[in-house]
């Protein structure tokens, strides 16, 4: 006689469930696709396109390289989960945590982090901004390929201000890090 041992299945989601991110964690597997909670409500997307990831993983190396020998802090990747409260889960294509907030680095981020988003969308130049300056991220990057520009936002007064939109032939530099710098042109085609 053979005895088998069945592995539990982990459960889908279940539609209109208000979840905190401890319960989505202990109730659904691991995965690499988009999922943010708003809310309480879990927003899951398809994975972003090949250029997306290229533009998004282009910056995150001139970040990387500019942030890293200095020792100014950490530069991570998306799917990376930085949670901003119990009901509010969002995963930034790029984040920078400074040096003197590592501590909000455990299994995920536990708190704001500086931030670059890639698209034009609703979600990135509205619901996030919003979200982003309500939560005191002092710097929020806006990388829209369609039109190839790149929005700096800065907070001022506990309120976004535009510090720069940079489109094709022009460079973007960061309030929040003197000295970082990125051309448009090398962002969208890698010249």
């Amino acid at each position: 006689m053979s005895s088998t041992i069945e592995t539990p299945v982990p459960a889908a989601p279940v539609k209109d469930r208000r979840y905190t991110y401890d319960e989505l964690v202990a109730e659904m597997p691991e995965t690499n696709l988009p999922c943010e909670l708003w809310e309480g409500q879990l927003i899951m997307s398809p994975a972003p396109s090949f250029y997306h990831q290229e533009t998004s993983l282009r910056f995150y190396r001139l970040l990387f390289d500019w942030v890293s020998p200095r020792k100014l802090g950490k530069v991570i990747a998306s799917p990376i989960d930085m949670v901003l409260s119990p009901h509010r889960t969002v995963q930034p294509d790029v984040a920078f945590i400074a040096q003197d907030r590592l501590a909000i680095i455990q299994n995920v981020i536990r708190g704001p982090a500086e931030v670059v988003s890639l698209g034009g969308r609703n979600r990135d130049r509205i619901e996030k901004r919003d979200l982003y300056e309500q939560h005191g991220i002092k710097e929020y990057w806006i990388i829209d390929p369609e039109p190839e520009t790149v929005d700096l936002l800065s907070l001022m007064n506990s309120r976004y201000d535009l510090v720069t939109r940079g489109g094709p032939g022009q460079a973007v530099a960061s309030r929040l890090l003197p000295g970082f710098e990125i051309s448009v042109d090398h962002l969208f085609r890698d010249v």
